[in-house]
């Protein structure tokens, strides 16, 4: 069979014929901004571009056994380690025209409102992926922007190790990764190896007990999703029931929330921003974020037919001490 002749159809008219086109109302927004320590960690004051802060741990143990009636001798006093990181300012801009402004549109009536939401969520999110991240903290310069060290930069060991409990893991007993252990100051950037190896349950218990034996109680372990479905195989992981009612479908739980091990008990974290060659074994008491200048929106000057907005904060992570963290590298 066949159209008569003739016959007008939606093909024919379209929307240039006078057809209304069919646009759901809606935007549709993809946000993965889940940011977990830009939400969770603690927060501090800044009233510089360079915060400082001081470390301090005990001596190790050993035999202290005295004479009676000793006169009494005296060591020398160590001073408190003193640490630093620098502000890193995180800005988003945009630009609207004034016909875009006040023209109907479809999905929202202020197109400034809605860049606004958008930019803020973009701008956490940087910040979430400096703070996780293996950035190094650097001061910048008049051409160049100042940038904060990551957790990751901050955790570093004498020697990395595949056998031996550290505060830097390897995955593998060939691979060369390492963080230089700091003293003072800033950490600069991890280096990572060109050899990888599959994360162990053994490797992560390590991990765990490197922090420990320095004094961490770990509380967190942020990793990637890669890493994460390893993770979820693991012996220690804590078996999870959900209790549902007579006339309700089971729900399926394949997820490991929670591990179990002899240092304590460990909610796993799921992290978009986290390397995948990296586990982020953390006491999360140890760290915090100073605010220099907090989140705002700014109207700039207007030079034209726009509106011109700048989403700004300057922020800096404090590692209080990072040597009651520990990490789990060339992950692979």
């Amino acid at each position: 069979m066949a159209a008569v002749a003739g016959t007008s159809s939606s093909y024919s008219v379209s929307s240039g014929g006078g057809n209304r086109e069919d646009l759901e109302d809606t935007i549709h927004n993809l946000f993965p901004d889940e940011t977990f320590f830009t939400t969770n960690l603690d927060k501090v004051s800044a009233n510089a571009t360079y915060h400082e802060w001081l470390g301090d741990e005990l001596d190790s143990p050993g035999s202290n056994i005295n004479i009676e009636g000793d006169e009494a001798s005296f060591a020398t006093i160590a001073n408190p380690a003193r640490y630093g990181n620098y502000s890193q300012i995180f800005k988003k801009t945009f630009l609207i025209s004034g016909t875009q402004e006040v023209v109907n549109k479809a999905g929202r009536r202020s197109e400034i409102g809605r860049q606004a939401v958008k930019k803020m969520r973009e701008a956490k999110n940087d910040l979430e992926y400096a703070i996780v991240r293996n950035q190094a903290g650097t001061a910048g310069g008049t051409g160049t922007g100042r940038s904060l060290a990551s957790i990751e930069s901050w955790i570093g060991a004498m020697t990395a190790s595949a056998s031996v409990a550290t505060t830097v893991v390897l995955a593998t007993s060939t691979a060369s990764a390492t963080t230089a252990p700091l003293t003072s100051g800033t950490p600069a950037a991890p280096v990572d190896g060109s050899t990888t190896g599959a994360l162990t349950e053994d490797a992560l218990k390590l991990a765990l007990e490197g922090a420990w034996v320095q004094g961490g109680d770990t509380d967190i372990v942020c990793v990637s999703a890669t890493v994460k479905n390893t993770i979820n195989t693991f012996s220690g992981v804590a078996q999870r029931n959900v209790d549902v009612g007579r006339t309700q479908q089971a729900s399926i739980t394949g997820a490991a929330d929670i591990y179990v091990s002899n240092y304590g008990v460990h909610k796993i974290v799921l992290n978009r921003h986290a390397r995948t060659s990296v586990a982020l074994c953390l006491d999360t008491s140890m760290w915090a974020i100073a605010t220099l200048r907090p989140w705002m929106m700014e109207k700039l000057a207007k030079t034209g037919d726009g509106e011109k907005r700048q989403i700004l904060c300057e922020k800096s992570l404090v590692s209080r001490n990072w040597k009651s963290n520990s990490k789990v590298v060339a992950i692979g």
